[in-house]
């Protein structure tokens, strides 16, 4: 790969992690995510299409050096030819590494033939093992969907399994532990991720969040966490801890108290063509018009890496001038 290839910021990040957002449609209604009833969902015809999003990443693995890509949502089990978009991402050379992340229901079903078309991995997000509460936190009452399905991509071979919960003030925090045990019996890896900015409503608080520090000290009472070395984190969001003494582990992913952007690797590209160089930012870059518009491989490239070029140094969470992304996380992606 020549240096002029990669998808370089002017700070000498490289991004070679991948983000896709297959929908911004979601079949629960998290309270800290989207209002009870829903959002505006982008028309159909703003979508990408399957062999849209497949050209996409085909320009950013065999031109851009991308070697991992994530397919996200909303929820992306809802979007219709799933597996087919798996699989021809799956058909690329280089061939590259494919995870996705979901609310899980629907898993079940899907664990299967999504392995088969060349899914490598899977995270389900999972906030309460409790069902009442589950209800109230995502207004459907689907957490027996939502065990099943982690059960299927176990069995599938979609391994391993990575939960993703957020604790909230008042609402969850006393679930710490318990979801801890919980994964560790089923050699599920779990990841606490702490609340960030990115809910419609706008509602988000600094000092209502349960911080990094505060999930330690709550696990920590139940466990004996020993940090893995810092040296094997490389750009991976999750500081991990060893739990007992192995082999289980437990991952915080900080990005409010704790900010990784200077060995940030990702790039997102939304469900309608548009690239976005961080979670937060408040500009992108239409890749889609361009596409429609019969742009080649190698134009498309230009456009990708010109994105990616003003990258911020960072989220700017702390600056007082800080505002939220226009698009809430169900139309950026994960």
């Amino acid at each position: 790969m020549q240096e002029n290839g990669k998808l370089a910021d002017r700070y000498g990040r490289v991004a070679t992690d991948l983000r896709v957002s297959l929908t911004d449609r979601c079949n629960l209604r998290c309270t800290y995510c989207m209002p009870a009833e829903g959002l505006d969902w982008l028309p159909s015809e703003e979508l990408l299409t399957n062999d849209e999003i497949v050209r996409l990443v085909s320009v950013a693995v065999r031109l851009l050096g991308v070697d991992g890509v994530r397919f996200t949502g909303g929820e992306p089990i809802v979007r219709r030819g799933l597996v087919e978009i798996v699989a021809g991402v799956a058909a690329l050379e280089p061939r590259p590494k494919i995870a996705m992340t979901t609310n899980g229901i629907g898993l079940a079903r899907l664990a299967g033939p999504l392995r088969s078309a060349g899914l490598d991995r899977i995270n389900v997000s999972l906030d309460t093992l409790r069902p009442d509460r589950f209800v109230t936190l995502a207004r459907r009452d689907r957490l027996p969907d939502v065990l099943a399905g982690m059960a299927a991509a176990a069995s599938a071979g979609l391994t391993p399994v990575k939960v993703n919960a957020v604790l909230m003030r008042g609402v969850n925090e006393d679930e710490a532990a318990s979801l801890l045990s919980w994964c560790l019996e089923r050699g599920y890896e779990l990841r606490f991720i702490e609340q960030m900015p990115l809910d419609a409503q706008h509602g988000w608080r600094r000092d209502t969040m349960i911080t990094a520090d505060e999930i330690l000290e709550r696990l920590s009472e139940k466990f004996s966490l020993t940090p893995e070395p810092s040296s094997s984190r490389g750009s991976a969001p999750a500081e991990r801890f060893v739990v007992n003494g192995g082999p289980g582990t437990v991952g915080i992913i900080a990005s409010v108290t704790r900010p990784f952007c200077g060995d940030c690797d990702r790039v997102r590209l939304t469900a309608d063509g548009q690239v976005r160089n961080c979670l937060f930012a408040r500009d992108e870059s239409d890749l889609r018009t361009a596409l429609r518009a019969g742009a080649s491989d190698a134009e498309l490239a230009v456009r990708w890496r010109a994105a990616v070029a003003g990258k911020q140094a960072g989220h700017g969470i702390d600056d007082p001038t800080f505002l939220q992304p226009t698009r809430p996380m169900s139309a950026i992606g994960g």
